[in-house]
């Protein structure tokens, strides 16, 4: 097996690239911190690795030109395959304030909708008890998250296991969530835009996304503000069919002014 400076060693040779030992080092520092914890901050790494946040600048860009990472503001994210473990321990503290920001809005009773994420994994853990509420799921994760809580049902969607996401897709799962109809859909992404709204890194989990807003009375939708400004391979939700907008921000964070005018609830 290929070691990672190894893997890019070849990237950078089938793309005429020239790679000093420097940058070879920080390129297997970057590439080991992506794939473990699934995004990396330039701050972080221009620490860890005593350069200037330029330099870590351009590595990143050379990283998303071998297709390994995407740019996102601040850092960048992985784009190859992560464990669900790796993704769902990456920026955990955020995570758990946006899952407590949309706790609130899951209802009592009555069917709703949770994708895949690890966000709102982390939003399925917080819930206690209910009283004849049903969860419908295409995380496998998600769903023992919900074993054995008083008041929930969990269901998963069916479907073709995406060794990637851990996700169940497909024409199947689609099919049968078409069938359903949600009183919400609680969702993240895999990037946010204010033009193209959320997209995701494969058609297939765009599709299931996709399917489970369209099914849905409302969608909130959770997602960490690195995601911003950034636009992944497929679009799913579109800003029309977002009703609730969650971040680890404050809702009067200068840097949601452009969402909330797209949004009718920011929280």
């Amino acid at each position: 097996m290929l070691s990672l400076t190894q893997y890019y060693k070849l990237h950078m040779f089938y793309h005429g690239g020239v790679i000093t030992l420097a940058a070879e080092e920080r390129l297997a520092w970057l590439l080991d911190r992506l794939k473990t914890h699934g995004s990396v901050t330039l701050a972080d790494a221009a620490g860890e690795l005593e350069v200037s946040q330029m330099t870590i600048r351009r590595d990143l860009q050379d990283l998303e030109g071998t297709g390994d990472a995407r740019r996102v503001r601040g850092g960048a994210v992985w784009t190859g395959a992560t464990s669900f473990t790796g993704r769902e321990r990456a920026n955990s503290d955020e995570k758990n304030r946006i899952a407590a920001k949309l706790l609130p809005y899951v209802p009592a009773t009555g069917l709703v909708a949770f994708d895949s994420s690890t966000t709102i994994y982390r939003l399925a853990t917080l819930l206690t008890r209910a009283r004849g509420l049903t969860v419908v799921t295409n995380s496998i994760q998600t769903l023992e998250a919900l074993r054995g809580k008083p008041g929930i049902d969990g269901m998963l969607t069916g479907g073709v296991f995406d060794e990637n996401s851990t996700s169940l897709v497909g024409p199947v799962a689609t099919a049968s969530i078409r069938r359903l109809s949600f009183q919400s859909f609680f969702c993240s992404a895999s990037a946010v835009h204010e033009t193209m709204g959320c997209s995701e890194g494969t058609l297939e989990e765009a599709d299931v996304k996709r399917a489970m807003s369209e099914s849905a009375a409302q969608t909130l939708l959770g997602a960490n503000i690195a995601k911003f400004g950034s636009r992944s391979a497929a679009q799913s939700v579109e800003w029309p069919q977002v009703s609730v907008l969650a971040t680890e921000l404050d809702p009067h964070d200068d840097t949601l002014a452009g969402y909330r005018r797209l949004v009718p609830t920011v929280v």
